[in-house]
C-alpha cells in the first residue's frame, strides 16, 4: 500500500519520510542534466566514497540514428550552458570574450551558410545551363561558353535568328559538316537523346554508389529533421559534394525536374556542416535544427532570388519549431545568399532569377474570372498529381521495379529525349520555356508566340504590340504547347522520387504556365474578335493593348505550384518576388487561395506530407487537426492483453537484472518507481544513457560485479558489510518526466506532443504509473482512426 506519512506532492525519494531541503529546492529549476550531488552529512560510508560519477557522462544525453530527439531536454540542457557562461564572464577577460563568440555564433553560422549557399547555387546555375546547351552543340571559340554567351561577341548574328551565330556549332555541322537537311536532324536527335542519357546515368550511379541521400528534393526528409527526427547523414558532406553534382546532371539531363528543392537540401547540408565549427550548435540537437531553419530559407533565397520568400517558406512550409531569433537570423541568412548570388550573377542578366518579367498594362476585374479558373485547374493538377505520384512510388516500393534505379533513371531518360526533342517547347530547358511563356510581346520578342498579323505587316496602324489577330504561327504553338502540356504532366509523375535530385517547383509552375498562356491567348482573341461584347466593351477600345497571356502564365504557374504543396503566403511572395510583378498581387492570391481550397477538398496532405507518410517518418503535422474523442488510456501501452510495463525500481535492482531487462527488451527507455507494490513514479531513464553509464562504470570504477546493486536515489541503499559496491545512477534520471492522467482526452495529449516535441509521456491513475504513450503510439492511433492501416506507417 500506499505510504501515508509520505507527501504525495513532493517526489517521492524512497530515503524515508524527509527530503533534504537544499534537494528539494536544487529539483525545482534544476532538470536530471545535474547530477544532484552535495547530500547531507553522515551518510553510509559508500557515498563518502569518490563518486565518479558525479561528472557529466560522456556520451549521456546523445541520441541514436532514426530516433526522435528530446526537444524539452535540449532545451533544459542549452539554459543550463547559457546560465553557465553568463556567471562565469565577469571572472576573467577570457570569459568574457568567450561569453561575446558564444552570443555571436549564431550570426557567424547563418553568415557562413548564406555564403556557401549563394556560392553553390551560383556554380549549379552556371553548369547546368553550360551542360544543357551541350546537348545541342558546342562553342568553338571558347568550350566554356554555353550558347548565349558564345553569340554574345559576335558580330554575324541577325535579328530573326539571334541564336546562329559561325562560332556556335551544332554536333551535325561538326561530325557531318552539314546545317540542314534530315541527316542534320537526326545526328542532332541522336546526339541530344545520347548526352541526355549520358548525364542521366553518371547521376545515377554517383548517387548509388557515393551517397544514396542525395535523391529526391530533400525537403520531405528536412520536415522530419526539423520536427525532431535523426537522420544520420542526411546533411552530411558526401551528400552535399554528391547532390551538388548530380544536381546538375540531373537538371541537363532534360528530365521533367527542377533544382529548387534541392537547393534548399544543399542548403541545409551548408548548414549542418557549419554548425559544428561551433559546440553551441554541434553539441545541442534542437539549437542545430534552428540553423537548419534558417539554412533553408537561405535555399528558397538563392534558388529563386527571393530572399523574403525564403524566410516565409521555411516558416510556413518546412520549420517545426520557429522562434523570433530564427525568424531573424533566416532573414538574415537569406540576405547573405541572395547577395552572393547576385555578385555571381549567373545568368548575365544582373536578376537573380532567369524569368524577371515587366508588364505594362493593368489587369482589370473581368479577368478574375479566367484567373479563378486557372487556380480551379492548379487545384486538380495538383490533387491529380500526389494520387498518381504517390501510387507510382508506393508500387515502386513493393514491387521489383524498386531494385533497378539505374535501370528506371535511364528508361525515364530516355523516354523523355526521345519524346522531348521533335517539340521545341520541349527540347528547351524548363526555366528557359517558363521565361518564353511568362514574357510579354514586345517588338523585340522573336518567338512564334508573338507573331501576331499587327507586327507581321507594318502597314496598320495599331501600335506594336498590340492585341491583333494570330497569325498560324501562334496557332501552330498552341498545339506544340497542348502536347507539351500533356507530356509534362505525364513525364512529371514517373520523374519525382527517382533516384536522382529533383525538384518539384520548376515542372510544376512550367505545367501551370503552359495552361496559363493557353488561356491568355483566347481570352485575347476573344477580346480581339468581340470587342463589341459587353465584358470587352467598358475597358477595352479596338487596338489598345488590353490582356497580357505572360500574366496569364504567371497566375497559372504559382496556382500549379500552390495545388501540389499547397503553399499560400510564400508562393505568392516567391512568385512576385521571382517575376516583379507587385501589381499582380491580387490576381496571384486568388488564384493560389482557389487551387489550395479546391485541392484540400480532394485531400488535405500536400506533396511533401504525403511522401513523408509514404516513407513512416514519425512526423506529427502542425497543421491537421485532431477530432476525435478517445482517452490517453485506450491508446497507452501496455494492453489489456499485453504483458506488464518493463519499469526499473529505485534501489532493489542488482546490475544483472537491469541488464538482463535491457537485453530482453528494446524499449528506448524506461520508468522508474519506488517499489513494485506502490507503483509510484520516480523518473525516466533512457535506454542508451543506461547502457553508456554502466560501461564508463565498469571502465572508471572498481568493484562493480553483476550482483551490485543499482539505485537512482539521492543516498545509497542501506546494505550488508559484504556486499559489492553499489552502483549510483541517478545523474542519467529524467525527475520530471511528462505524465498524464488515464483521464486526459487524447485531443490535448496530442497537442502536447506537438507543442513540446514530446518522445514519451508516462499516464498515471491517482500518482500510480498505468502505462506510456511514445509518438509512434499517436501515429499509429491517428492512422487507425483514419481507417489506414497502423503498421503500415511506421517507418522501416
Amino acid at each position: 500500500m500506499e505510504e501515508d506519512s509520505a507527501d504525495p506532492y513532493l517526489p517521492y525519494d524512497g530515503g524515508g519520510d524527509t527530503i533534504p531541503l537544499q534537494e528539494i529546492s536544487r529539483r525545482g529549476s534544476n532538470y536530471a542534466m545535474s547530477n544532484g550531488g552535495g547530500a547531507a552529512g553522515g551518510v553510509s560510508s559508500s557515498t563518502h566514497l569518490l563518486d565518479l560519477l558525479e561528472e557529466p557522462i560522456p556520451g549521456v544525453g546523445t541520441y541514436d540514428d532514426f530516433h526522435t530527439i528530446d526537444w524539452v531536454r535540449e532545451k533544459c540542457k542549452d539554459r543550463e550552458r547559457h546560465r553557465k557562461i553568463n556567471s562565469k564572464k565577469k571572472e576573467s577577460a577570457w570569459e568574457f570574450t568567450k561569453s561575446l563568440y558564444d552570443a555571436w555564433s549564431g550570426w557567424l553560422v547563418v553568415t557562413l551558410t548564406g555564403l556557401a549557399s549563394g556560392a553553390l547555387a551560383g556554380l549549379i546555375d552556371i553548369a547546368a545551363d553550360w551542360m544543357n546547351d551541350l546537348k545541342e552543340g558546342v562553342c568553338l571559340s571558347a568550350m566554356w561558353f554555353n550558347h548565349e554567351q558564345c553569340c554574345w561577341g559576335s558580330n554575324e548574328t541577325t535579328f530573326a535568328e539571334r541564336d546562329k551565330c559561325p562560332q556556335w556549332k551544332t554536333w551535325a555541322e561538326l561530325i557531318l559538316g552539314q546545317a540542314e537537311g534530315p541527316g542534320s536532324y537526326i545526328m542532332n536527335y541522336f546526339m541530344y537523346t545520347y548526352w541526355a542519357l549520358a548525364f542521366a546515368f553518371l547521376a545515377v550511379c554517383l548517387v548509388k554508389v557515393f551517397a544514396p541521400y542525395a535523391c529526391g528534393s530533400g525537403i520531405p526528409e528536412i520536415k522530419t529533421i526539423l520536427s525532431g527526427f535523426i537522420i544520420r547523414g542526411y546533411l552530411g558532406k558526401w551528400t552535399l559534394m554528391i547532390k551538388t553534382i548530380t544536381l546538375v546532371l540531373a537538371v541537363a539531363s532534360g528530365l521533367s525536374l527542377g533544382k529548387e528543392g534541392p537547393l534548399v537540401h544543399v542548403a541545409c547540408c551548408c548548414g549542418n556542416i557549419f554548425s559544428y565549427l561551433f559546440p553551441k550548435y554541434s553539441k545541442n540537437e534542437a539549437k542545430k535544427r534552428e540553423v537548419l531553419s534558417a539554412a533553408s530559407a537561405a535555399g528558397v533565397s538563392v534558388a529563386f532570388g527571393a530572399p523574403i520568400g525564403g524566410v516565409l517558406f521555411s516558416l510556413e512550409e518546412v520549420s517545426y519549431y520557429f522562434p523570433l531569433k530564427t525568424l531573424w537570423r533566416s532573414f538574415f541568412a537569406a540576405l547573405v545568399a541572395a547577395f552572393v548570388l547576385r555578385s555571381i550573377n549567373p545568368f548575365g542578366n544582373s536578376r537573380l532569377v532567369l524569368f524577371y518579367v515587366e508588364y505594362h498594362t493593368p489587369w482589370y476585374l473581368f479577368e478574375l474570372f479566367p484567373f479563378i479558373l486557372l487556380g480551379v485547374f492548379g487545384g486538380l493538377w495538383g490533387a491529380f498529381f500526389i494520387r498518381a505520384n504517390i501510387a507510382w512510388c508506393r508500387r515502386r516500393k513493393s514491387t521489383r521495379f524498386g531494385k533497378y534505379p539505374v535501370l528506371e533513371v535511364i528508361t525515364v531518360a530516355a523516354i523523355t529525349a526521345i519524346v522531348a526533342f521533335p517539340n521545341p517547347y520541349t527540347r528547351q530547358n524548363t526555366s528557359e520555356l517558363i521565361k518564353e511563356l511568362f514574357t510579354d510581346c514586345g517588338p523585340l520578342e522573336s518567338s512564334q508566340l508573338c507573331q501576331y498579323r499587327s507586327q507581321m505587316n507594318g502597314s496598320q496602324a495599331y501600335p506594336e504590340g498590340s492585341d491583333a489577330a494570330a497569325t498560324p504561327g501562334v496557332y501552330s504553338a498552341m498545339w506544340q504547347l497542348s502536347l507539351a502540356l500533356i507530356f509534362k504532366i505525364v513525364m512529371t509523375i514517373f520523374t519525382f522520387g527517382l533516384k536522382v535530385p529533383s525538384g518539384l517547383f520548376i515542372p510544376s509552375m512550367a505545367i501551370g504556365a503552359i495552361a496559363g498562356r493557353i488561356v491568355g491567348i483566347a481570352v485575347e482573341q476573344l477580346a480581339y474578335y468581340h470587342h463589341d461584347w459587353f465584358l470587352f466593351k467598358e475597358w477595352c477600345e479596338v487596338g489598345a493593348d488590353c490582356i497580357t497571356p505572360g500574366l496569364y502564365a504567371m497566375v497559372g504557374a504559382a496556382a500549379c505550384l500552390g495545388g501540389v504543396t499547397r503553399m499560400t503566403v510564400s508562393l505568392v511572395v516567391i512568385v512576385f518576388e521571382l517575376t516583379g510583378g507587385l501589381e499582380y498581387i491580387v490576381p496571384l492570391m486568388a488564384a493560389v487561395m482557389t487551387s489550395k481550397w479546391v485541392g484540400d477538398a480532394f485531400g488535405r496532405e500536400g506533396i511533401y506530407e504525403a511522401h513523408i507518410r509514404l516513407n513512416g517518418y514519425p512526423f506529427l503535422d502542425a497543421k491537421e487537426e485532431f477530432t476525435h474523442t478517445t482517452l490517453a488510456r485506450e491508446v497507452m501501452r501496455p494492453r489489456r492483453n499485453d504483458s506488464p510495463l518493463a519499469v526499473l525500481t529505485q534501489d532493489d535492482l542488482t546490475l544483472g537484472e537491469l541488464q538482463a531487462i535491457i537485453n530482453e527488451t528494446s524499449y528506448n527507455g524506461f520508468p522508474v518507481i519506488v517499489s513494485k507494490e506502490s507503483q509510484r513514479l520516480v523518473g525516466f531513464a533512457l535506454r542508451r544513457d543506461i547502457t553508456i553509464a554502466i560501461e564508463n562504470a565498469r571502465r572508471k570504477q572498481e568493484g562493480i560485479v553483476l550482483n551490485s546493486r543499482v539505485y537512482f536515489t539521492q543516498h545509497a541503499p542501506t546494505l550488508p558489510a559484504d556486499s559489492p559496491r553499489p552502483l549510483k545512477l541517478r545523474s542519467i534520471l529524467d525527475m520530471s518526466p511528462f505524465t498524464v492522467t488515464d483521464h486526459t482526452p487524447m485531443e490535448i495529449v496530442v497537442d502536447i506532443f506537438r507543442k513540446l516535441g514530446l518522445r514519451q509521456c508516462l499516464v498515471t491513475h491517482n500518482g500510480r504509473l498505468l502505462g506510456i504513450i511514445t509518438k509512434k503510439d499517436i501515429l499509429r492511433h491517428m492512422a487507425q482512426m483514419a481507417n489506414q492501416d497502423p503498421e503500415s506507417i511506421m517507418f522501416n
